[in-house]
């Protein structure tokens, strides 16, 4: 299946990535793991400024490892913040559409960056601790963050680029057997639950639909802990590539792709990023655009869709409904939990009810696909109150 590996390789996110001229060059920089990485066999790709692990044996092999043990990803790429003083839950409440403030501590929320008409800058993760907000912005544009928070936080709030630190995310069904060995104590954390353990910092949280954890490590110890996560039974090192068909299955939306300035929350699907005191009381960016959305309905949604057949559908694949252009595709490949091509896309409103049949423009051919509901794999979240 090599086709799905060039897939994998063409949809890592790219916002960040610019066409080189002939006289202009990126300076690629290497993460704290790159020796280890190369040491354990991984193929590595230039993306987002880095050399970064797309896989190890393979894509499929790692997916489906990751979906029944726990893969050990690097995303040390990622940008890791740290705002602090008095008043910072209030100063970003006027950048972020998210409820700061009520946010206690060692909790977490999935929240948006945002321009003046609702448009999607990027999407991030905020938690609180005890020496202030901590945030992870996506890696391909995290720079551009940088400048877009510090330009609209007060002087006196203080911001923290907290470039010493490394990132990982262990992901699967058997990742808190295995961390719970290396740091006693995760198991205790729920789904968006975060806290200290010495040095670390570790939530109960990821990006695949799994149960898994992102940790937080000094980079100078990143490659000790590795080497100790992936001497438990459970844990492989898994590449990028694996963690975007995971991702896909899951459902959930991918910057660059299906998120950019052009989509907007509702569209998305990502109203849950704001909730209710701040939807009544708007006061952040593009809040007059959301709040109309919100009433009247947003003219197009980010779909599922199952396609037939064996070929997927690439992002930029247009979709009809006869012969009417209704959406374009944002994400799609072949998914190795389902065996059956998937893809994500946004759609008319009107044809974004789940069981519409549509068709998919591949290269001159059109491919069925009937709207989906997503997740497509379900949510495996290890949720406070939850039945197993």
């Amino acid at each position: 299946m090599k086709w799905l590996e060039g897939r994998a390789l063409a949809t890592i996110p790219s916002r960040g990535d610019q066409p080189l001229s002939e006289d202009y060059e990126i300076e690629i920089e290497q993460l704290p793991l790159d020796a280890w990485h190369r040491a354990n066999g991984a193929r590595m790709v230039e993306f987002a400024g880095y050399h970064m692990p797309i896989q190890y044996e393979g894509i499929i092999a790692e997916h489906l490892w990751t979906r029944e043990n726990a893969g050990l990803f690097d995303v040390s790429h990622m940008g890791q913040l740290l705002i602090s003083e008095d008043g910072a839950a209030e100063a970003l409440e006027a950048i972020l559409p998210s409820d700061i403030i009520g946010l206690p501590v060692n909790k977490m929320r999935y929240s948006l960056l945002l321009d003046e008409d609702g448009g999607i800058l990027d999407d991030l993760m905020v938690s609180t601790r005890e020496d202030g907000i901590y945030m992870v912005v996506n890696g391909a544009v995290k720079y551009e963050d940088i400048g877009h928070i510090r330009e609209f936080l007060p002087d006196e709030i203080a911001m923290n680029h907290m470039e010493d630190q490394a990132l990982l995310a262990l992901q699967g069904p058997k990742a808190v057997e295995a961390l719970s060995r290396v740091v006693p104590g995760v198991e205790k954390l729920f789904f968006m639950e975060c806290a200290a353990f010495g040095d670390l910092w570790i939530s109960r949280s990821g990006y695949t639909g799994e149960d898994g954890f992102e940790i937080s490590v000094p980079a100078d110890r990143v490659e000790a802990l590795a080497t100790e996560l992936c001497a438990q039974p459970e844990v492989k090192p898994i590449g990028l590539g694996a963690r975007d068909s995971l991702r896909l299955e899951a459902g959930l939306p991918l910057y660059g792709h299906d998120l950019d300035p052009a989509t907007d929350p509702v569209s998305a699907g990502l109203t849950f990023a704001i909730q209710k005191r701040r939807r009544e009381q708007g006061g952040f960016p593009g809040a007059a655009t959301i709040q109309k959305y919100l009433s009247e309905g947003a003219p197009t949604k980010r779909v599922g869709l199952n396609v037939s057949g064996r070929q997927p559908a690439r992002e930029g694949a247009e979709i009809y409904a006869g012969d009417t252009l209704v959406g374009k595709v944002t994400s799609g490949g072949f998914s190795p939990s389902l065996q059956s091509p998937i893809a994500m896309g946004y759609v008319s409103s009107a044809h974004a009810t789940p069981g519409t049949q549509l068709e998919i423009d591949v290269r001159g051919k059109r491919l069925s696909a009937t709207v989906a509901p997503m997740p497509f794999v379900p949510h495996r979240y290890h949720r406070k109150g939850a039945t197993k």
